[in-house]
């Protein structure tokens, strides 16, 4: 290299050099698979901190998605009017037109399978299922009138996390780091945790669409390897890795300087991440030095892929500035039947995630941080006040449904505060509908974002994460 005249330089390819230097391309697969796949976030301009439109409530969101949808009826919208009329049929002009996954004719009404109590100073009612958050029930905003369009899962998920039923829309990650940028130098800007059956959509749910892959949510796993690909390849120490990716960098900088092109920037930014992550995130992932209180708190078990390991390492991702932190626990879809009763499997999925849920908020709250850390909670959609089972079948179900509940904690929203209703059997909000599109647009709002003004110019048009609708939810926030 060192007789060589710039051209010359310039026209090395980076494949020449390697085998020049006796270093295989698999050798450089965790930076090249990091960056195809969005994984290594560089911390360049793109993922700089950047002042927001208006003063934020909120820094930081943990999104937790109960992929499946839950009950609201069986855990937090009671209705004494439903165990009234328990196994009567539905009132036909209730179903009308209507369209559901699977319920077929004119069903039975299903009152509320488990008991309910109040809870706190705000009286809440919350089914005995959940006993931890029902610990928790004056530091929560519940919303009861959520409706969305879509009631099949995938399409209700990219919904929830990308503004429309249809992929290739970038998702709320991404517009929230594409908006504020990233507080991390070491980790992204935008990690999603996953435990329990996987949700239905996948990877679309965390993705860019459109905007640049650098906003892309990076899967964290809570065993093995947290990060594919992340350790160095056999036969190759840590000396090594640094002298290839110097090599590299010399000779992406001399290809910036004559071509200009700034995704070469970004390239040598993601090269860097990686080799940092190597280090930030094995420290990040070991749990086993926490305290033993806290361990005790949430649950969680060193070691073991679980909900309650998750919420844990979802606080300490967003200690070390980590901007969204999406976490979603599967199993949630309760038709009636051995895999999926109502009666059988709800009660365990909310065990799962009862006491580690109501543990973040503690923890968050103790440390000082949930004031400034928006923690969500619900599926993709509702369930339907009517049985879906077969004739004398024991195991209960509900189908799906477009209304449903959801609640939020600090960031801004009000504690012990409920807002919208629904009718006396649960089936049409009444009071206060709210959108999915009013639902993102408020989170926005908490961040110091107007939704209106957060756009990305794609194929000659403004897009953003609401679309063309969302209201902010004002009556929610304090």
């Amino acid at each position: 290299m060192r007789n060589l005249s710039n051209s010359e330089r310039l026209a090395v390819t980076r494949r020449h050099f390697l085998r020049q230097a006796g270093i295989s391309v698999g050798s450089m697969g965790l930076t090249s698979l990091l960056t195809r796949d969005g994984l290594a976030a560089p911390k360049s301009d793109s993922l700089a901190p950047r002042e927001p439109h208006f003063a934020p409530r909120a820094k930081r969101i943990i999104f937790l998605l109960m992929a499946g949808a839950p009950s609201q009826l069986d855990l937090f919208d009671y209705k004494p009017e439903l165990t009234k009329y328990n196994g009567k049929p539905v009132p036909e002009h209730l179903i009308e037109g209507q369209r559901f996954a699977f319920l077929k004719g004119v069903p039975k009404l299903l009152g509320p399978v488990f008991k309910f109590q109040q809870h706190g100073q705000s009286g809440t009612w919350m089914s005995e299922l959940l006993p931890h958050t029902a610990s928790i029930a004056d530091e929560l905003t519940f919303v009861h009138s959520m409706t969305t369009e879509q009631f099949n899962h995938s399409p209700a998920q990219l919904m929830m996390f990308t503004g429309s039923q249809r992929p290739g829309r970038p998702s709320m990650g991404a517009w929230f780091t594409y908006g504020l940028g990233s507080e991390s130098s070491d980790l992204p800007g935008f990690v999603a945790l996953k435990s329990g059956r996987p949700d239905r959509c996948g990877s679309a749910c965390m993705g860019t669409g459109f905007l640049p892959t650098v906003y892309q949510g990076v899967p964290f796993r809570s065993g093995g390897d947290p990060v594919l690909y992340l350790s160095n390849p056999e036969g190759v120490d840590d000396s090594v890795r640094r002298g290839s990716l110097d090599a590299i960098r010399e000779l992406n900088t001399m290809k910036l300087r004559n071509q200009g092109d700034p995704e070469i920037e970004t390239r040598i930014a993601s090269y860097e991440m990686a080799y940092r992550m190597q280090t930030s995130v094995p420290e990040l992932m070991d749990i086993s030095g926490e305290p033993e209180h806290i361990h005790k708190l949430y649950g969680t078990e060193p070691g073991k892929k679980s909900f309650a390991n998750n919420c844990l390492l979802a606080r300490r991702l967003i200690e070390r500035g980590v901007r969204y932190v999406q976490l979603s626990h599967g199993e949630w879809d309760h038709h009636g039947g051995v895999r999926t009763s109502l009666n059988h499997q709800l009660p365990a999925r909310c065990k799962e995630v009862d006491q580690a849920t109501a543990a973040l908020i503690k923890d968050l709250k103790q440390r000082g941080m949930l004031d400034d850390t928006i923690v969500v909670w619900g599926g993709e959609f509702g369930r339907t006040p009517m049985l879906q089972a077969k004739p004398n079948d024991p195991l209960l179900g509900r189908d799906h449904h477009r209304t449903f509940t959801m609640w939020f904690a600090g960031g801004g929203f009000k504690r012990g505060h409920h807002f919208g209703a629904t009718d006396d059997l649960g089936y049409n909000p009444v009071e206060n509908k709210v959108s999915v599109h009013d639902m993102q647009a408020t989170l926005l709002h908490q961040m110091g974002m107007d939704h209106k003004r957060l756009t990305f110019k794609f194929q000659g048009r403004d897009y953003r994460l609401t679309d063309v609708h969302g209201e902010v939810l004002r009556d929610l926030i304090g």
